[in-house]
C-alpha cells in the first residue's frame, strides 16, 4: 500500500515527494501534464531578498525558511543526483524609467529595507556603470533610477525540476503520467484517486493524499466541499540567445525583467494576464517582451530568438498558499496557491507539509495557511493586487 499519493507534476508536488520518501514513506506522484508543461518549468527563476525579520508577515517567514532550505537542498541535489540547479547570487537591479516609477521604487526602497534586505539606491549614471549595456537606455531616459539588491539570487527551474524527478526515483517514489479525474470519498476519508490513462479508468489507493495540482487544484477540491482560490494566471517568457552575456544581474522594469544566464541565454518576461486555463503564447505578448529588450538593451541585431513559453500560476484573494489538512477529511492534504512565488516557496512548503502529514510539531506556524481559511486583506503579493498593477501601468 502506497503512504502518500500526490496529485500534480511541478516543483511543489516532487519537493513534497522527495521530502517525505527521504522520511521513508512509500510515496507514489500522479501528474496530469509532463513537467514541461508545469508553471514550474515556465518559471524564471527569480529569488529576491528573503531576510529573516522576527516581525515578518507569514508569506515573508515561508519564502525566508524556505530560502535557507534552498541553499542546502541545491547541494544536498546534486551530490544525489549529479544536477546542478543553478542557484546562485547574482544581485538583482529594480530599475525605474519615469516619474510614475520612480515614486514606486521609493516605496519599494523603504520596504526593501524595512524587512532588513540589503538595498542600495541609485542614479542613472550608477545603473549605467554597474551595467554598461543599459548606457544607452539611461542616455535615452529610458532608465532614471535604481535599486541594487545584492542578496537577489536566481536558479534553472528546468534543472531543478530534473534534479527533483532523479532524486525522487532515487528514493523509490513511483511517478504516474496520468490525469486525476475524481476523489472517492467516504466517512471523511479518501479512498482512492481516479485515473485516465490511455482511455482507460483506474484508481489508485493511498493511505493519504494530497492536492498539488496548481491552477488545477481547486477543481479537484471543490468536490470535497473546499472552496481554495487557484486562479490561473498566464506569464509569457522569450527566451534569447546572444554570442556572450551581455548582462551580469536580474534586472527588474516594473513587472518586466531579464534574467541573464552564463551560458548566453538571456530570459525576458514576463506577463501577468487573467487568461483563464489557456498555457499558450500570444504573438502580441511576446512581441511586447522583445521590444522590451531591444527598448532597454538596444537593437540586438545578434540575438536568436530561440523559444518561447507560457504557464499557468495558481494564484490566491490573500497572497497566501494553501498548506494543510482538507477540512472534514483525516487523510486529505492540499498544497497550492503559490501565484508568482511557488519556486522560492517549494522547499519550506514541502518541510512543511510533510511534518504536517507525519505528526511532527512544524518549524513554521500553518494557521495562515490553512486550507478552508477565510481569506483576509489581500496583500501586495495578492492577484488582484497584480492585476490592479498591470491596469495601472498599461495605462
Amino acid at each position: 500500500m502506497t503512504d502518500c499519493c500526490i496529485i500534480g507534476g511541478g516543483i511543489i508536488a516532487l519537493s513534497i515527494a522527495r521530502e517525505l520518501a527521504g522520511r521513508g514513506l512509500r510515496v507514489r506522484v500522479v501528474a496530469r501534464d509532463p513537467a514541461r508543461d508545469t508553471a514550474s518549468w515556465a518559471a524564471a527563476g527569480i529569488f529576491p531578498p528573503a531576510p529573516d525579520a522576527p516581525d515578518s508577515s507569514p508569506g515573508d517567514a515561508l519564502t525566508a525558511w524556505s530560502d535557507r532550505l534552498h541553499r542546502q537542498w541545491s547541494v544536498d541535489l546534486r551530490d544525489e543526483t549529479g544536477v546542478d540547479n543553478g542557484l546562485e547570487r547574482c544581485g538583482g537591479l529594480h530599475l525605474a524609467g519615469d516619474a510614475r516609477t520612480v515614486c514606486r521604487l521609493e516605496d519599494e526602497l523603504v520596504r526593501w529595507r524595512g524587512r532588513g534586505a540589503r538595498c542600495d539606491q541609485l542614479t542613472a549614471a550608477d545603473v549605467a556603470r554597474m551595467e554598461p549595456v543599459l548606457h544607452g537606455a539611461v542616455e535615452r531616459g529610458a532608465v532614471v533610477s535604481g535599486l541594487f539588491l545584492p542578496d537577489e539570487w536566481q536558479i534553472r527551474p528546468p534543472r531543478h525540476l530534473e534534479a527533483l524527478r532523479r532524486s525522487c526515483v532515487a528514493r523509490g517514489v513511483e511517478l504516474t503520467d496520468a490525469d486525476v479525474t475524481r476523489l472517492d470519498e467516504a466517512g471523511g476519508r479518501i479512498r482512492a484517486a481516479v485515473i485516465r490513462h490511455s482511455g482507460r479508468e483506474t484508481q489508485v489507493t493511498a493511505e493519504s493524499f494530497c492536492l498539488a495540482a496548481g491552477a488545477w487544484s481547486g477543481r479537484l477540491a471543490e468536490p470535497l466541499g473546499l472552496r481554495i482560490e487557484t486562479r490561473p494566471i498566464r506569464g509569457q517568457i522569450a527566451l534569447l540567445r546572444l554570442p556572450v552575456q551581455r548582462l551580469g544581474r536580474v534586472v527588474n522594469v516594473g513587472l518586466e525583467y531579464f534574467v541573464p544566464r552564463t551560458d548566453g541565454r538571456l530570459l525576458v518576461g514576463s506577463t501577468i494576464e487573467d487568461a483563464g486555463f489557456a498555457p499558450s503564447t500570444t504573438p502580441e505578448a511576446i512581441a511586447r517582451l522583445l521590444d522590451f529588450a531591444h527598448r532597454l538593451l538596444g537593437p540586438l541585431p545578434e540575438a536568436v530568438i530561440e523559444q518561447s513559453w507560457a504557464g499557468l500560476r495558481p494564484g490566491s484573494n490573500d497572497g497566501l498558499p494553501f498548506i494543510g489538512r482538507i477540512p472534514g477529511y483525516s487523510n486529505a492534504f492540499v498544497a497550492t496557491g503559490h501565484f508568482r512565488a511557488g519556486l522560492h516557496q517549494s522547499t519550506g512548503t514541502a518541510v512543511l507539509l510533510a511534518d504536517l502529514m507525519t505528526g511532527r510539531s512544524p518549524a513554521l506556524d500553518p494557521a495562515a495557511f490553512a486550507p478552508g481559511r477565510q481569506p483576509g486583506k489581500p496583500s501586495p503579493d495578492s492577484v488582484q493586487a497584480y492585476l490592479a498593477r498591470v491596469a495601472d501601468e498599461s495605462a
